[in-house]
């Protein structure tokens, strides 16, 4: 219970906070660290980030004198960027996945609480694919109203029972009416089911066909080669998890161009860790689970082919469902630990390079005059222990201090 009120109470002074910014913004805020990593690879020491208003105005090299926050041997590295993270996802009130909706206030408070904890986790932007509430949540964070990530949503999904292929484009023209930032698109099952490939490839043609037309970013969720391979030849730009994706797709994103977002260290471990709460909802029975412990080791050995492919463009999603909200940081401690990858890379994908998949490359995931205030402070060094980045000691966001 007391558990309970802590959180509340946190939650509603967060929310007091965004409301009312922490800090007057008629002058400069000066943030000092003993390291930053700027994002796009390069390492600075004993360096003071200068903020006015919601953007970074210059970056400063020297001691810490005149720091409105001496934030001492903490590494500053940008806002971290989740491209796969399902805000809407919850728990019901008897600790059970709400497979079904509730009121949609119930809903939106759920989504709220989500976004908070994802926020103070040192993620400033998310992608949610999708639900209809993320349109009002979007907008809600975007006026300052409520705490939490920048969110960009595709409001809902595109599947093999969308239609025709004439169906289909005209559902990706709706879906822009509606201010969808991106298509979400299902080619194959889930991994629960097998993975096999759904959707025909005059549906895949079509959907990401009309999508680039339309000048709307995709994201396809495939498991299986076929459905991976079937997406990057419909001109696809983003395949989602990939578990049984081979050498050969995976080279061949990396010669197309396509973004990967692997999620290997939190949607699985975070089902399996919370059996008992999905356990007989849908296809999550014992044999979904099975299938999910398998999953973990052929991931496992996936991730090392992914890091292993020369010129693959990785990004950081999660695919944060009820359960996981608040440890998406686990998955880059995963990529580093299972993968082989290399931390500054690892740090990339979550922050610059997630940022180019968004087509916001000019705005977030880098550190430099002009970009938007989002940093955050780790406790450590990440070069030398990625569990840092699960270390969050203070959140920017838009010049604004949720976390210090």
């Amino acid at each position: 219970m007391r558990r309970m009120k802590l959180n509340a109470a946190l939650f509603v002074s967060a929310l007091s906070l965004a409301v009312a910014p922490l800090t007057a913004q008629d002058r400069p805020i000066r943030i000092h660290a003993a390291t930053v990593l700027d994002g796009s690879g390069k390492t600075l020491r004993d360096t003071t980030i200068v903020v006015q208003g919601s953007k970074i105005t210059s970056i400063e090299t020297g001691g810490a004198a005149n720091a409105t926050y001496d934030l001492g041997r903490l590494t500053i590295i940008p806002g971290m960027i989740d491209v796969h993270s399902h805000v809407g996802w919850h728990f019901d009130k008897d600790g059970r996945y709400a497979a079904r909706p509730g009121s949609p206030a119930q809903e939106i408070l759920y989504s709220a609480e989500n976004a908070y904890v994802t926020l103070l986790a040192g993620f400033t932007t998310i992608q949610s694919p999708g639900q209809a509430n993320d349109v009002e949540l979007r907008e809600a964070i975007a006026r300052g109203v409520l705490p939490g990530p920048r969110i960009l949503t595709s409001i809902r999904q595109i599947n093999e029972r969308s239609g025709t292929p004439d169906e289909i484009r005209q559902k990706v023209r709706q879906l822009k009416t509606d201010g969808a930032d991106v298509v979400k698109i299902f080619a194959s099952a889930s991994i629960r089911d097998g993975g096999k490939q759904t959707m025909t490839a005059e549906q895949l043609q079509a959907v990401c066909g009309e999508a680039n037309a339309q000048g709307m970013r995709t994201m396809v969720h495939a498991h299986s080669p076929e459905s991976i391979r079937a997406s990057v030849d419909a001109g696809c730009q983003q395949i989602e998890h990939g578990v049984y994706a081979t050498e050969e797709v995976l080279k061949l994103m990396a010669d197309k161009g396509v973004y990967f977002d692997p999620n290997i260290g939190v949607v699985l471990q975070n089902y399996l860790t919370n059996r008992a709460k999905y356990n007989g909802i849908g296809n999550y029975n014992d044999e979904g689970f099975a299938y999910m412990e398998k999953g973990l080791a052929i991931n496992a050995a996936m991730i090392k082919k992914a890091v292993a492919t020369p010129d693959l463009k990785m990004v950081l999603g999660t695919d944060a469902v009820a359960g996981a909200h608040g440890h998406n940081a686990d998955e880059i401690v995963a990529r580093v630990r299972q993968g082989n990858q290399k931390p500054m890379d690892a740090i990339l994908s979550a922050t610059s390079m997630a940022a180019r998949s968004l087509k916001m490359e000019k705005t977030i995931g880098t550190l430099a005059p002009g970009y938007e205030a989002d940093l955050i402070a780790i406790d450590g060094d990440p070069a030398t222990d990625i569990t840092a980045v699960t270390r969050v000691a203070f959140v920017m966001k838009g010049g604004k201090i949720y976390k210090r």
